[in-house]
């Protein structure tokens, strides 16, 4: 029995070696990185399929913003039409009817650009029909849009941008990519709190603008990408009296798998398509179940094209859209009976623009359709349009991107300057933009194992739970030479893109991150600090990259649940008896530079901030079509935040750091972004430090290297403002 005991007393003595403190034995084998981002993705899944059941009235004015349709459009008195001396504006004539090309003012410099088809009698109503994005108002012509012509509606046809990719980049320096021109206008609109959706939106209205003149009976009638446009806009405009969604209504839930022109930032919060279709009750409202074009992702990349973000679509089944209309009549039982579904037979699809589809949208027009649908073809010349759509556009953003620093001074700084209070605008930044989850639900339940044991001190790997299948993980750096009740300075390290935490303690010259964090966690470990090295789950390729994909529908962020795992570290490190909870800082490179301007901005338990290979002119960097410095470039699409440039910049988010010290690192060759862009916004940082009265907590290091961790200024810093003993 005494050896039983001296042998249990020895097992414990060894578990209290490799665990810390009273936290239990960490097991957990395998990628435990990527069992996060699984883990995250399997909680995201949750919350989008819970969403449904948490949604609240929809709200109108909310819907318009998040799809970005906020520009003041400009008057449509009167169409213009297109001719030139080779081709006249009318390109065609039938007994009914005659087609003419077409534009109308949109915004200052964008156009909505299409065909008109005028019946040669007194129209009975006025008609936009949207066609799909692949395609041409001519196309759209000779099908039901010709039948509604031919039924005495005056029918104006917008051209949708398309899903090819060749006008997507700059030529000015031979930068091209594989994104569809939806995807490439998409892109630096989010950024700017606008959206290709809300762009073509606003040209459908611009058209319903000018058709209210010549008769107060409107309707709406879309297909496919044609038919979304046309369903939200008659969720915005109370004229519109009769609408005709054509393979395009359903269930949203999947929405993270569409193509990405699509994601709609707080859509599944608040909306689904039955939500949106209350908005349109108790206008007559008929859901037909079409065949839709096939999507199976973008163009292939090709020789110097190249960073498109996945994304498909295929016709849904006739169960789970006439599942979403039952929802959207249960919605507004009131209304129920003005809500049609046009299927076919077996699931069969009966669209695009079936017969019992266009008779019942003229019903709701209070016109009977008595014209069967000619047989006589519609011959039409070719018109160019897709380049002047894609460039009007894309001008119209840059435009928004070179006012958008007035923008953010209106909104930020002039308040600050007045006395507003950084509190207010730090509640905003985490609702609004990044997305706020309730603080984390779980105990932390900590877990721990031994996994160094260097000179001068030890190396735990930490396990954290946060929410249901969401962890934080770590590794946490303990100096031996802690006296009894010391308590120490704490520096959470964070890595980069793709990286783990073991990149930044790593000292040996010939691993894979040595080169870009050369062992910065071990070597401030060394010099006395608590160290802590989180996992963030930016890592494996497109596997994180769809979190932000599901994320988003939620009103939510990848840096959302960075941020709930953040939250749950340092109320585990505030309460280790050696860490000093006053002095905590935060460094982090690349990656790890972008949560060192959003976590710490957030989280005020940071007591400061290093920046380190990443701060720059964030918004010009991610919405410019002009600089090869430039997201739109590259693979990373999830790098556009809703609004984030009409709100704040990196110097706005350092602002939300001060007054504690904040600081950046900055290499002459790093390609993030030239030394211009990084000063030209470090400047603003620094004017506002010395207007509170912190000009010595702020400062910038330039150095003559890479993307990679200096060590020299920034050590110094840490030393001058947290001390490591």
């Amino acid at each position: 029995m005494r050896a039983i005991t001296i042998l249990l007393l020895l097992t414990c003595t060894l578990r209290a070696q490799e665990t810390l403190l009273a936290t239990q034995a960490l097991t957990a084998a395998g990628d435990l990185s990527a069992q996060m981002v699984a883990g995250i993705d399997r909680f995201l899944m949750r919350e989008t399929k819970e969403s449904i059941a948490r949604r609240g009235k929809p709200n109108r004015e909310l819907f318009r913003k998040i799809i970005g349709a906020v520009d003041t459009r400009e008057k449509v008195e009167v169409l213009e039409f297109i001719s030139t001396t080779a081709q006249p504006a009318k390109l065609a004539e039938t007994k009914t009817f005659e087609v003419l090309a077409v534009r109308w003012p949109v915004f200052e410099g964008v156009h909505g650009e299409g065909l008109l088809l005028r019946p040669k009698r007194a129209p009975l109503a006025g008609v936009v029909a949207v066609p799909d994005a692949d395609q041409t108002p001519e196309q759209l012509a000779g099908g039901f849009a010709k039948r509604l012509a031919e039924n005495g509606c005056l029918v104006l046809i917008p051209t949708l941008v398309n899903r090819e990719d060749t006008f997507s980049g700059n030529p000015a320096f031979k930068r091209f990519t594989n994104q569809p021109h939806r995807e490439w206008i998409y892109r630096p609109a989010y950024e700017l709190g606008r959206h290709i959706i809300g762009y073509e939106v606003q040209k459908v209205l611009g058209a319903v603008d000018w058709l209210s003149l010549q008769t107060t009976n409107i309707g709406v009638a879309g297909y496919a990408e044609g038919g979304l446009v046309a369903f939200y806009g008659a969720a915005l405009d109370s004229r519109i009296q009769s609408v005709l969604v054509s393979g395009y209504f359903d269930s949203r839930q999947k929405l993270w798998s569409e193509p990405i022109y699509r994601n709609v930032f707080g859509l599944l919060r608040d909306f689904g398509d039955a939500e949106i279709a209350t908005l349109i009750l108790p206008r007559k409202l008929i859901i037909e179940h079409s065949e839709v074009p096939t999507i199976d992702g973008p163009p292939k990349p090709q020789q110097g094209r190249g960073g498109a973000a996945p994304g498909s679509w295929h016709t849904p089944e006739q169960g789970s859209v006439e599942g979403e209309v039952k929802r959207a009549q249960k919605l507004a039982p009131t209304a129920a009976k003005n809500i049609e579904f046009v299927y076919g037979n077996e699931g069969v699809p009966v669209g695009p623009g079936s017969e019992y589809a266009i008779a019942a949208f003229l019903r709701g027009l209070g016109i009977s359709s008595t014209s069967a649908a000619s047989t006589d073809p519609l011959a039409l010349p070719a018109q160019s349009r897709q380049e002047r759509q894609v460039r009007e556009m894309q001008e119209f953003t840059q435009r928004l991107l070179r006012e958008s620093e007035r923008v953010r001074d209106e909104f930020f700084w002039n308040p600050l300057k007045k006395g507003s209070s950084v509190e207010s605008f730090r509640k905003i930044f985490w609702e609004d933009v990044i997305g706020r989850f309730p603080d984390p639900t779980m105990a932390p339940n900590p877990r721990t194992r031994k996994i160094y044991d260097r000179p001068k001190w030890t190396g735990y790997e930490v396990m954290l739970d946060v929410f249901p299948d969401v962890i934080a993980w770590g590794y946490l750096l303990v100096p031996k030479d802690l006296g009894p009740q010391e308590k120490r300075a704490v520096v959470v390290c964070q890595h980069g893109l793709e990286g783990v935490p073991e990149d930044v303690v790593n000292e040996d010259p010939k691993s894979k991150g040595y080169g870009s964090y050369r062992g910065y966690a071990s070597r401030l470990a060394d010099l006395g600090f608590v160290v802590y090295a989180p996992h963030n789950p930016y890592r494996g390729q497109d596997n994180f990259r769809v979190l932000q994909r599901k994320a988003n529908p939620l009103g939510k962020s990848l840096f959302s649940i960075i941020i709930a795992q953040h939250q749950r570290t340092l109320e585990w490190l505030s309460q280790l008896p050696f860490a000093d909870r006053e002095r905590i800082g935060f460094y982090g490179l690349s990656y790890g530079g972008k949560t060192a301007m959003r976590v710490p901005a957030i989280l005020t338990n940071y007591c400061l901030s290093i920046c380190s290979a990443d701060f720059n002119e964030w918004i010009r960097k991610n919405a410019t079509t002009e600089s090869p410095y430039s997201y739109l470039f590259t693979f990373e699409y999830e790098m556009p935040e809703f609004n984030l440039g009409s709100t704040f910049n990196y110097a706005e988010m350092a602002a939300l750091i001060s007054p504690r010290p904040f600081m950046v690192e900055r290499g002459h060759h790093d390609g993030v972004a030239p030394d211009e862009w990084v000063a030209y916004e470090y400047a603003k940082v620094r004017h506002h430090y010395v207007r509170v009265g912190m000009a010595d907590k702020t400062e910038i290091e330039f150095f003559d290297g890479p993307h990679t961790i200096n060590g020299v200024g920034t050590f110094r810093f840490l030393q001058e403002h947290l001390r490591a003993r």
